[in-house]
């Protein structure tokens, strides 16, 4: 049923991609994802390249699904990286914060499947060119580093400018999601936020449970004047850095001020002071479950959305 040439492409039973989050995706979520039928992602962030490659061979050891590794471009260890993801036979990259052209030739050479986060219509048809075997299209509803189009107005966009597929993300959570996303022309999805919320996820309870609680509102987008804009779940240190901001505090003040946040909301759980990035989807989060828990969720509630639009047709017809 959910069979599409992402499936086919990446060798795995559902069209569903796990973020490749900083701090997040860590080869125990990567390796749950993957065995839930799924493509597990460890993302790379700004870790050394040696670092990964032990994460790599980690993910290894649990499962001998496909996988990928996300790597962030602007990364100091970005080019070490490619050339580990080369060495380690991994079958599938994804990139952000950025353009994969300079390392596609060489990811071509080892079989690596390159699938860029995409903002835009012509960065899209341009890495089309370039040779990218697919990419993912992310909405502004996406936790985490973001564009300024809505899912909903961006997929199909790409959908019609492009031939390679195309993975919808940003605000995708459930089954009316994944399936919305698919009727729009996507042939996959990748989940974030839903995912953080996994017992797989190597994510301090605080982070979870401030998702969890979160309500529709609850979001907040900081940095739009440094040009790297992040949605976060609104607390005590986004408030501050929104006022150092709007009071035009120069660049290098707000990059202090950001720095290591992350890392303290996911490892030290600090959830005033810490970056608790989060997509739009956190309101609709009520829970925390199991990859395979998720990944079964989101399939059955789409299948269940699906017969009931079939049965509303035939029955029309019917009648």
């Amino acid at each position: 049923m959910w069979k599409t040439r992402i499936t086919d492409m990446l060798n795995i039973k559902y069209p569903i991609i796990q973020g490749g989050m900083a701090w997040v995706a860590t080869h125990e979520l990567a390796a749950a994802v993957s065995e839930a039928g799924g493509l597990g992602i460890i993302g790379a962030g700004n870790a050394p390249g040696e670092v990964i490659r032990e994460e790599i061979r980690k993910l290894k050891e649990l499962t001998d699904k496909p996988f990928g590794v996300n790597i962030m471009l602007m990364s100091p260890f970005a080019e070490d990286i490619v050339g580990i993801v080369c060495d380690e036979g991994v079958p599938v990259v994804t990139t952000g914060a950025g353009s994969p052209g300079k390392y596609i030739k060489k990811l071509k050479e080892h079989n690596v499947k390159i699938i860029p986060v995409v903002p835009t219509v012509s960065l899209a048809v341009r890495l089309e060119r370039e040779g990218v075997d697919a990419v993912i299209v992310e909405g502004t509803e996406a936790g985490g580093h973001i564009g300024e189009l809505t899912t909903m107005v961006l997929v199909p966009q790409i959908v019609d400018a492009v031939k390679i597929p195309v993975i919808a993300a940003g605000g995708i959570g459930d089954g009316r999601g994944f399936l919305a996303t698919l009727i729009l022309g996507a042939e996959g999805v990748q989940i974030g936020t839903r995912f953080v919320c996994s017992t797989e996820a190597k994510v301090h309870i605080n982070y979870k449970e401030a998702i969890v609680k979160s309500k529709d509102r609850e979001t907040s987008v900081t940095g739009r004047s440094t040009g790297h804009p992040i949605r976060a779940l609104k607390n005590k240190f986004t408030r501050e850095f929104l006022e150092l901001e709007n009071s035009g505090a120069p660049l290098e003040e707000l990059e202090l001020l950001g720095s290591g946040r992350l890392k303290l909301a996911v490892v030290e759980g600090d959830i005033d002071k810490g970056s608790l990035m989060s997509g739009q989807i956190a309101g609709l989060i009520k829970d925390i479950k199991s990859c395979k828990e998720i990944i079964e969720d989101i399939v059955s509630s789409a299948q269940g959305k699906l017969d009931s639009l079939y049965s509303l047709k035939e029955g029309d017809i019917n009648g």
